[in-house]
């Protein structure tokens, strides 16, 4: 049996309006975007140093190696010469050579090695660039 009043198909409306986020709402994504931000900069500090150490790693395994091959160098390097040179000089001026020999090769070890340390940078300077772009973006935030 048909009614007289039969139910009309309802057209859908606009959606309704999303209510606006709380202020603790919006605090609560603030916070987990810094925490996001601390740990990504954690993340490049940490890359950073690696890179860095790797290459304090490399040149003090390089001075330790120049170390052990001058010493051996040295002492039976300079046992030939001395007795080399004693044909020529009396043994104590040709000892005294070939001291003064080895004291100009350990110099230009020590200089060379020491001009390696100095390319070493253990401060993770893009890190610390991006944290200070982050806390000059939240002072002025819309700038």
């Amino acid at each position: 049996m048909a009614t007289a009043y039969q139910e009309r198909p309802t057209r859908p409306g606009p959606p309704p309006a999303a209510p606006e986020p709380s202020i603790g709402d919006l605090v609560g994504e603030i916070g987990q975007d810094l925490t996001g931000l601390v740990r990504t900069e954690i993340e490049l500090a940490k890359a950073e140093l690696k890179q860095e150490s790797a290459k304090a790693g490399k040149a003090a395994g390089m001075l330790g190696g120049a170390g052990y091959a001058g010493h051996m160098v040295l002492l039976f390097g300079s046992l030939t010469a001395v007795f080399a040179l004693a044909h020529v000089v009396d043994i104590a001026w040709a000892a005294l050579i070939v001291t003064a020999l080895w004291a100009a090769v350990g110099a230009a070890l020590y200089v060379s090695g020491r001009a390696g340390w100095r390319n070493v940078h253990l401060k993770p300077e893009q890190a610390v660039e991006s944290l200070k772009e982050d806390a000059r973006w939240a002072r002025h935030p819309t700038s």
